[in-house]
């Protein structure tokens, strides 16, 4: 019976969108993908309320279902209350949260997920760094401003970004390694068919610049069943089953992930895109109508 009245009792579907100061130079970006979702899902019978982060919070929002694009840590607190009581999140608030940068790092190298040699290191401490160049990165949430991503020539240089990350305040930082090779974007909802990849450098797709690094991509050959392989199992053990991120392909074909994100934008497929996560998010839904 209560099964019965599950079934024609409209679920309460709720959409919270990304703070603006968490989606640098892609503000409009993020926000046209979560609408695409929104509108897929309306097609399928599934009507969801926007809200952004701090109405979420300050709402404090009752409802069955939730498919968020969450970052600021008040926004989390309240995702990982309310999936403590059973209220399905995606992505999880906790899946968020590995993919600040230090949690990423050890749970890809914990898990053999191919990525570049790396330390975790605090910035309090004044380190010596023995092979450069090198990347320095924020290690206590995802990058926010263009300074949270550095690369370093030598120790002169590491040493202004660890000045740096103590006057603001960040007490954490990953140390990777410098790969050579083609820099690879990708994107991919896990159980579905979608991933899609590119190389950004001849469309100068970038928050911050950075890809010219690596300069422009040779085209080395590489496995694309193995990239997506190894970014199904960082989806998984990431807990982001939305995602995207970077590789280094070497010029033997060697992969490594270098960052990957919970709900990037999507703003080179965002109209396949927002199908396919809503194909999963109403998959997600369906299962809880027939609980």
């Amino acid at each position: 019976m209560e099964k019965d009245k599950r079934e024609v009792t409209p679920l309460k579907v709720v959409a919270v969108s990304r703070g603006s100061e968490f989606s640098p130079n892609h503000i409009n970006n993020d926000a046209a993908i979560l609408t695409e979702v929104v509108n897929n899902l309306k097609k399928n019978g599934i009507k969801s309320r926007v809200i952004s982060e701090k109405e979420f919070v300050a709402e404090e929002i009752e409802c069955d279902f939730i498919f968020d694009m969450a970052r600021d840590k008040s926004s989390l607190k309240r995702l990982k209350e309310l999936e403590n009581s059973g209220i399905t999140v995606v992505n999880s608030a906790f899946g968020i949260e590995n993919c600040s940068r230090s949690e990423m790092t050890r749970l890809l190298l914990d898990n053999n997920i191919p990525h570049p040699k790396s330390s975790i290191v605090s910035t309090d401490e004044n380190i010596l760094q023995d092979v450069f160049p090198c990347w320095i990165k924020r290690g206590d949430s995802h990058a926010m401003v263009k300074d949270d991503v550095s690369y370093a020539k030598d120790q002169a240089q590491f040493d202004r970004v660890f000045e740096d990350f103590r006057s603001r305040g960040i007490h954490s930082a990953v140390i990777n390694e410098h790969l050579q090779g083609d820099l690879i974007k990708f994107y991919g909802v896990k159980d579905t068919d979608f991933f899609y990849w590119f190389y950004p450098s001849p469309c100068s797709h970038s928050k911050f610049g950075l890809e010219k690094i690596n300069g422009v991509s040779k085209g080395f050959e590489f496995s694309l069943s193995d990239l997506k392989k190894y970014s199904d199992l960082a989806a998984q053990v990431l807990n982001v089953p939305i995602y995207g991120g970077d590789c280094v392909v070497s010029e033997n074909g060697d992969i490594k992930i270098i960052d990957f994100n919970d709900w990037p934008s999507f703003a080179r497929c965002r109209e396949e895109a927002g199908a396919k996560i809503a194909e999963y998010i109403l998959h997600k839904i369906n299962e809880i109508k027939n609980s």
